[in-house]
């Protein structure tokens, strides 16, 4: 069984993304949107103190990113 989501804010997880080639397109009030240049799909990251679990779970699904490999990066 694997193991929680980490407790991570918006800031922490558009670090790690931009480690992982995504770069920001632009904001708009607390939310960022983010491109990688191999992926036709975009992010929207939330500039929250704390994402909550269903919200990071549905970015790390569409940025194709693991669990593990979030607990990696950060």
């Amino acid at each position: 069984m694997s193991e929680r989501l980490p407790v991570v804010s918006g800031a922490q997880l558009i670090g790690v993304l931009q480690k992982l080639g995504w770069e920001s397109i632009r904001q708009r009030g607390s939310h960022v949107r983010l491109r990688h240049q191999d992926r036709a799909v975009s992010l929207v990251v939330p500039l929250h103190r704390e994402l909550k679990r269903g919200t990071l779970n549905g970015i790390l699904r569409d940025a194709g990113l693991s669990r593990e490999e979030l607990r990696e990066q950060l």
